[in-house]
This record gives structure tokens, sequence and C-alpha cells, in this order.
């Protein structure tokens, strides 16, 4: 047990000698006591540092009359974090070392590399990916059949959820992608031009503006813009609803799921996000015009009436395509992510990240579907 010292109490003292068995040996007396310590602790620390370099090295605290707990630390710290191993103590100073035993946790053992963790995790997410894909498929299936029910009965499909949906979904979404298309094609036209200068082909711009933002970046910014804000709405929606019990209410009373909450978010955003991406189209167009009437000088009625000819009516029709097709997609992810929260609010933050990051990935992917399927659509 550590003791309490006097103020008269002898100062701490060591003194290195040589055994009988010819080894070193460090024989420590007086008070080693905070009090006594603080005074002679950056003398006596590195003498007993160096000391400590040596394995065989005896230690006597023998002739220690007290010692305390910073004492018995500043020794426990100089062999290491554990005992040394030729140690002559007081029985009585034997149980400040113990508690300081019990006190260090033992050292972990050295991490073993597992060669198999990146295959384990390469497993998971593969069976993740596909528990997910199974899912959404279920939804989807869910979603053909009440809607095949729906129009057998027109009376019963909710008209006002739908009508609600598109105006959160798209009428309130056109200020955001008006403003991000208008930058877009203003950078697209204004980098396009620089080049263009340079071969003298100043009237190509109308061609690679109408191709690149009607058949490409209109459709894939909507989308990726509306996935991002009305997705990750829709998300939470949902996530809300699952923490507040209501969707356990809904099911109790009979009222399923996907007739009050996924359709009418898949059907206004099939609705709506052509729309917008003909609204973002429009737009980006503006830009581009305006910015290659500043760099190239090419004037406005020369770019609208050049516009038909150089760009078929074929990748507009491309372009709302998408629209349609990322719209369901983006709904139907949504709408995924959202019943499977969990009711906390922790998964609803992750459930919210996750369902916009796997809406923009879909939306990219059947992108490049798209592309592949309908290369020859559109390019004259």
């Amino acid at each position: 047990m550590a003791e309490t010292a006097s103020s008269k109490a002898a100062q701490p003292e060591l003194q290195r000698r040589t055994g009988s068995d010819g080894k070193p040996r460090l024989e420590l007396s007086g008070a080693w006591i905070l009090r006594a310590l603080e005074r002679r602790l950056g003398e006596l620390a590195p003498k007993l540092a160096e000391f400590a370099t040596d394995r065989d090295a005896q230690w006597d605290l023998s002739g220690v009359d007290v010692i305390d707990h910073a004492g018995a630390m500043l020794l426990w710290r100089t062999w290491g974090g554990r005992r040394a191993a030729n140690v002559v103590l007081k029985p009585e100073h034997e149980r400040v070392f113990e508690r300081l035993n019990v006190a260090s946790p033992p050292r972990p053992a050295p991490a073993r590399i597992d060669w198999l963790r990146p295959l384990e995790a390469l497993g998971r997410g593969v069976f993740l990916v596909l528990d997910h894909g199974v899912a959404l498929l279920t939804v989807l299936g869910q979603v053909v059949l009440d809607a095949m029910t729906l129009v057998r009965r027109p009376s019963r499909i909710p008209w006002r959820e739908i009508s609600a949906n598109i105006y959160r979904t798209g009428a309130q979404a056109l200020g955001i992608t008006a403003l991000v298309g208008f930058l877009i094609g203003v950078v697209l036209s204004y980098l396009s031009s620089q080049q263009l200068k340079l071969f003298g082909a100043d009237a190509f711009i109308v061609t690679i503006l109408g191709i690149s933002i009607i058949r490409e970046l209109g459709p894939v910014l909507a989308a990726i813009l509306i996935a991002g804000r009305s997705g990750s709405a829709i998300t939470a929606q949902l996530g809300v609803m699952r923490v507040t019990q209501e969707l356990d209410a809904m099911a109790v009373m009979g009222i399923p799921h996907t007739v009050r909450l996924i359709l009418p978010k898949m059907l206004a955003l099939a609705i709506s996000l052509p729309l917008v991406v003909l609204w973002t189209d429009a737009v980006a167009l503006v830009g581009g015009m305006i910015a290659a009437r500043t760099e190239l000088g090419i004037g406005y009625t020369y770019f609208v009436s050049t516009l038909p000819d150089a760009v078929p009516v074929a990748n507009l029709w491309l372009g709302l395509g998408k629209g349609v097709v990322f719209g369901l997609l983006i709904a139907l992810v949504a709408c995924h992510f959202g019943l499977r929260i969990e009711p906390n609010t922790e998964s609803l933050g992750i459930g919210t990240t996750n369902s916009v990051v796997t809406s923009i990935t879909v939306v990219i992917i059947v992108d490049a579907i798209f592309a592949v399927l309908f290369k020859d659509v559109g390019i004259s």
C-alpha cells in the first residue's frame, strides 16, 4: 500500500554498484514520493532510463523508505510498462506494483494478416447487391400488379397523391435545374468555342451543343439533380413514416404501401422528369447560345434556325425517353431504401445517403446502356 510521506522525508537517491555475481546493481533509497520527486525528476529520469537498457541489471528497492503511486509509476514506465525481472522490494511496497500490474492491460498480440479478408469483403458485397436486387424486383412486381388492378378500377387511382408528387418533384425543381443547366451550357459552349476557333469550324458549335445537351447532358443532369433533391426527400419521408410507425399503421388498416406511397411517386417522376429534361435542355441551349454569340459572334437567329437541321428530332425523343426511365428508376430506388429503414435516426441518415448514391449510379449505368443500344439513332 502506498504510504504518505512527511515534509522531512529523505530525498530520493540512487547509486549504481556491482553485485557479488558481477552484474550491475542499482540501489534506490530515500522517499520516492511526488513531493520529493518533483524537484529531482529531471535528474533521476535519465539515469533510470539508461540503467533500464541493461536487461540483466538488478534493481534493489529495499532501501526505499516510502513510495507512492507517482514513484512507482516512474519506475513502471522505466521498465517498459511491466515489472522488471530482477527486483528486490520491501513487502509493504509489493501492493503498489501489484495495482499497477492490474491497471496496465496486457500488450495485444501482433495482428495477423488475413489474406482472405478482401475475398470475404467481395463476397459480402456481391450478396448485398443480390439482396437489394431481389428486393427491388419484388417491389417492382407488386407495383405492376397494383397498377393493373387500378387500371380496371380508375376510381381507386390516387390522383391527389400523383398530382402532389408532380408538383414537388417537377415544378419545385425548375429553379435549380435551370440554374445548373444554364451554367453547363455556358461552360460547354465556351470550351468548345476555344477549340473550334483553331480549326475555323465555328458553325459546328450548334451541332456540338445540340447533340451533347439534348441527347446526353440534359437527361443525365436533370436526373442527377432530381435524384439528389427528390429521391432523398422520398427516402426520408418513408423513413420518417417507419420511425413514427405510420407504415405499420397503414398495414394494420389494410392500406397497401405500393398503391398509396410507391406507385404515385413512380408515376409522378415518370411524368415530371421528361418535362424537367425538356426545360433543362432549353435553358442549357440558351446559355450555350449566349456564350457562342460572345465567343464566336454567331447570331441567335442563325443558332435557332440551324438547330433543327443539325440535331435530328430522334435525339429529342431519346432524351425524353431517358427521362421516363430515369424517373421510374429513381422513384423505385428511393422507395426501396425508404421502406428498408429501421426505426431509428441513424438508419434514416444512412438509408438516405445510400438512396442518393445508388440512384445516381443507376442513372449513369442505364445511360451507358442507352448509349450502346441507340448508338445509331439520331446520329447523321
